[in-house]
């Protein structure tokens, strides 16, 4: 089992990690995730913060409820859901990252015909969600263990969705785990899956579709259905933060 530091998660000042995200080339990768569906946003965290915001799966008080996935059907390994107020880094992400996807976003819905915008601010977004009633918090942890896999899943929670959401890698590849690799499918119109393996070393983030995205076509744009999953471990433990900006009803 991998050692899981048990220092406590830093509540101020705001942190480095939301500051590293202004130094990420971000015209380069919203283009990337137009085009292909998902970018890598390498090293995102440091192997410090990595541990630390693991080592909080085991605090009972951070969190608003723990999902048993085999009891769902869901795969194998568990995962918690983040309650109000978030960790400080972790919000400070959250916020950070949001606005650089929001005009994307929109230019999706756009493209897709679909009449729902986003602001520019993540907490006015926010709000717009729980005026809606979607009032839950949905950053999490994930934890796997042997055996232990996610199916390929889509991260809806109510009728106000943001396109786009953020994995990080916790744990470190081929030392911490094997096997456990970030799977995401895209189901194109009459015509088979495509399969993607997203590579991830510590601390990277993936940026990826939640659900639908447009792609350019011969006759103009057409919507591809998109899911995402983790491949069974075939040793250790893997940890991951999700952080999805929608909030759940």
């Amino acid at each position: 089992m991998p050692r899981i530091l048990s220092a406590p998660l830093p509540d101020a000042p705001l942190s480095s990690p939301a500051a590293r995200v202004l130094s990420y080339d971000w015209p380069a990768i919203t283009h990337q995730v137009d085009d292909t569906g998902s970018a890598i946003l390498p090293q995102l965290l440091s192997p410090e913060e990595c541990r630390t915001i693991a080592a909080l799966y085991s605090d009972d008080c951070r969190f608003r409820s723990r999902v048993v996935m085999a009891r769902h059907g869901f795969g194998r390994g568990e995962y918690r859901y983040f309650s109000y107020p978030l960790p400080a880094p972790i919000e400070a992400l959250r916020t950070a990252i949001y606005p650089q996807f929001a005009d994307l976003a929109n230019r999706w819905n756009e493209r897709m015909g679909i009449d729902q915008t986003y602001p520019a601010d993540h907490a006015d977004y926010i709000a717009r969600c729980h005026a809606a009633g979607q009032t839950r918090p949905t950053p999490l942890l994930l934890q796997y263990g042997p055996g232990d896999y996610n199916c390929l899943h889509q991260d809806l929670y109510g009728g106000l969705v943001f396109p786009i959401q953020i994995a990080i890698l916790l744990s470190v590849p081929g030392e911490d785990f094997t096997g456990g690799e970030f799977v995401l499918t895209e189901q194109r119109p009459r015509m088979q899956s495509r399969v993607d393996v997203v590579s991830l070393q510590h601390g990277d983030a993936v940026a990826f579709a939640v659900h639908h995205r447009p792609v350019r076509g011969a006759r103009g744009s057409y919507r591809v259905n998109m899911r995402h999953g983790v491949s069974r471990l075939h040793s250790g433990n893997r940890h991951t933060l999700g952080i999805i900006f929608h909030d759940a009803q």
